[in-house]
């Protein structure tokens, strides 16, 4: 009977459960189907959203995001800007060319600013986003008019050759099986979120509990706002790819007013990159903060504030 009573109970916990997965995958899917076109450029086609008017804005997502990534940044920036969030090679609607490298991604930046019929655009590259948002830079200067990079994944010269980026205690094992699972990542998120947190957003938890409960939600949020996985799993491989091989580039040559932001706890290193980027950049301004994470938990209206006065300076000349 107890032996029954206790299978009874597992089958309806199994079955809450996947109707819950069910109930959530759908809300994921549908979140990412509205609200995107695809411009057909002759760097294949491109997913984007835009928001806002006024000067023009690239925003360009981090690994495991999307054009939907771009635009839960662009609520903070539209004042006076036109933000155009893209999917970049193997998210969502952007499918993975032969050559997704950084340098072909900015290609494919300039091809869409031209579907767009925008001449000069400044560029904010967040994460694994930042490669390319350089190589924008450094190959279009005369189209960059400002540069933002957000706890930026570059280069930067470590003891013994290290890599550039660190990655935190199990992201491997996470990325070699979550990642290849809708059900998987859901379960992760909603069963592991801690784990989720120190490892994907690569943030100290301690630092989420102390923040306020709207910093406490935009970090859950952006875990599930990586939902659905499946669709983004080429672009996180290809991102991997990108980061793992991480050379210098030619940081003296970027003409554009500049702007680099970094976050001494970030797991993934990027303190330490952010702060090298800004001082071989000609005039680039470096904004640190102690803590934060990733994810600039805690700081993130103070971090958007920051950003948008810097690129309004940058649009008057000053």
């Amino acid at each position: 009977m107890i032996v029954a009573a206790a299978a009874v109970l597992v089958v309806v916990l199994i079955a809450l459960a996947y109707a819950t997965y069910r109930r959530d995958i759908d809300r994921a899917f549908a979140r990412i189907s509205t609200g995107s076109q695809v411009a057909q450029t002759p760097c294949g086609p491109i997913e984007y959203a835009t928001a806002g008017a006024g000067k023009p804005l690239l925003v360009v997502h981090g690994a495991g995001g999307g054009f939907d990534q771009g635009m839960d940044l662009a609520k903070y920036l539209t004042a006076g800007l036109r933000v155009i969030a893209m999917s970049r090679f193997g998210y969502l609607r952007t499918p993975l060319p032969a050559d997704a490298s950084a340098t072909a991604q900015a290609d494919a930046h300039a091809c869409l600013l031209d579907a767009l019929g925008v001449r000069r655009a400044a560029i904010v590259g967040a994460s694994a986003g930042a490669p390319s948002s350089m190589q924008f830079a450094l190959r279009y200067p005369e189209r960059c008019t400002a540069l933002v990079l957000l706890v930026p994944a570059a280069f930067v010269p470590r003891p013994a050759g290290a890599a550039s980026m660190k990655s935190p205690t199990r992201a491997e094992f996470l990325v070699d099986t979550v990642f290849k699972s809708n059900f998987l990542f859901w379960a992760s998120i909603t069963l592991a979120r801690p784990w989720m947190i120190e490892s994907i957003l690569a943030t100290p938890l301690d630092v989420v509990r102390r923040a306020n409960a709207e910093e406490q939600a935009r970090a859950v949020q952006m875990l599930e706002h990586m939902l659905p996985i499946s669709p983004r799993r080429s672009g996180l491989a290809n991102d991997i790819a990108v980061v793992s091989a991480l050379s210098r580039y030619a940081l003296e040559n970027i003409e554009a007013p500049t702007l680099v932001i970094g976050f001494a706890d970030d797991r993934f290193g990027t303190y330490d990159i952010a702060r090298y980027t800004a001082e071989h950049i000609p005039g680039a301004r470096f904004i640190a903060y102690r803590s934060g994470g990733h994810v600039a938990v805690g700081h993130q209206t103070d971090v958007m504030a920051k950003i948008a006065g810097f690129l309004t300076a940058a649009g008057s000349g000053r």
